[in-house]
């Protein structure tokens, strides 16, 4: 079974480094030419238990992942700890990722935003040609992406915000680093300001290559020994999985009770759009359960199915498509500062989906 394990998370490993042949785009043309495909994974609790519906009414410190122009709600300053089983497998899990953010509010209308996600393999086992069991040791990939935000009010209507992401993948003796933005806006309208419409922009930035010794090798020249050359491989360039969401967001207050429905459209450049719906009760801005899902053509259908031999019926992804989660947030003191806990899943198929919980601190 731990043999399983090691092979199954490198695999994710490799899908996740190198573009996703079997993936159908937006844009055909193009699929299958993204690298660094973890920028699509949400490692948030509360916005990935709506499954990333709510791009334009997202509050706080995780519209750093959604909409950044969320962002410019923090009212002072957020703390966010987040921990995510990455599609589990029994007590295992193919990555675990660990994330944190901060923010702080800075004058009257802007906020500057830190925050860094951590995706870790565990070790692996390294095998050789001639060491297939391997017993030489082990290797332990980790990406990592690093953001800094800013956001700011415009009107009392009208929020836009900008994060510049470090991006870093290390496996070994071979890595790259990369950059990329991120650029979003919100409008809210309607007569208790019930009614928001966002859009953001995500991944936009130039592309990246893995280099490093893993990726050279010593040979031997002719018939002897005496003529020693290392070769030095080069890696494809690999473009960014970039993309555009457009979505809105209603509210339906009575008296304690705030009822919020939302919908996401998602243009994605390397692989299918997506449209995302979601829903959240909340009592008294204390306990709030949420529910998504996200639909993409063959979604639906098992990875091996096939539609009148339509390879465009085959599911491409291991989420399929519902999501959901829980917060309870009590306060701390008299100073309006709270404390919150969130939860979501996100069902897949294969493996036993993706376990995601967060503290925050609001002070």
């Amino acid at each position: 079974m731990k043999q399983i394990n090691n092979w199954i998370k490198a695999a994710a490993i490799i899908a996740l480094m190198l573009p996703f042949n079997n993936s159908f785009a937006g844009n055909p043309q193009r699929a299958g030419q993204a690298g660094a495909s973890e920028l699509l994974i949400n490692p948030w609790a509360r916005t990935s238990g709506w499954g990333g519906a709510n791009i334009a009414g997202v509050r706080g410190l995780e519209g750093v992942f959604s909409n950044v122009a969320g962002l410019a709600f923090t009212e002072k300053t957020e703390l966010i700890f987040s921990q995510t089983q990455w599609l589990k497998i029994g007590d295992d899990a193919v990555a675990d990722i660990s994330s944190f953010g901060f923010s702080q509010k800075v004058g009257e209308s802007a906020v500057l935003g830190f925050s860094v996600m951590s995706m870790s393999f565990g070790d692996i086992e390294i095998t050789t040609v001639d060491l297939p069991e391997g017993g030489i040791g082990f290797y332990s990939p980790t990406f990592m992406n690093i953001g800094l935000s800013y956001a700011k009010i415009f009107s009392n209507s009208i929020y836009g915000g900008f994060t510049v992401k470090m991006i870093s993948e290390q496996i070994s003796n071979v890595g790259a680093n990369g950059v990329a933005l991120d650029a979003g806006i919100q409008y809210v309208t309607g007569t208790k300001d019930n009614l928001k419409f966002g859009i953001s922009l995500k991944n936009v930035g130039p592309r990246m290559s893995f280099s490093g010794d893993g990726l050279s090798f010593r040979g031997i020249v002719g018939d002897g020994d005496d003529y020693k050359m290392t070769v030095e491989q080069r890696s494809s360039e690999l473009e960014l999985p970039a993309l555009l969401n457009i979505g809105l967001s209603y509210d339906v207050n009575v008296m304690q009770h705030r009822i919020t429905g939302a919908g996401t459209f998602t243009s994605n450049s390397f692989q299918k759009d997506q449209y995302r719906i979601g829903g959240e009760y909340s009592y008294n801005e204390m306990v709030m359960v949420r529910l998504g899902y996200t639909y993409e053509d063959g979604i639906r259908f098992s990875e091996n199915y096939s539609f009148n031999n339509n390879e465009d019926s085959y599911r491409t992804t291991a989420l399929r498509g519902p999501s959901a989660g829980f917060t309870v947030e009590l306060p701390m003191g008299d100073n309006g500062s709270t404390f919150g806990l969130d939860y979501s899943y996100r069902h897949t198929d294969p493996f036993q989906g993706s376990h995601t919980i967060g503290a925050r601190i609001n002070l």
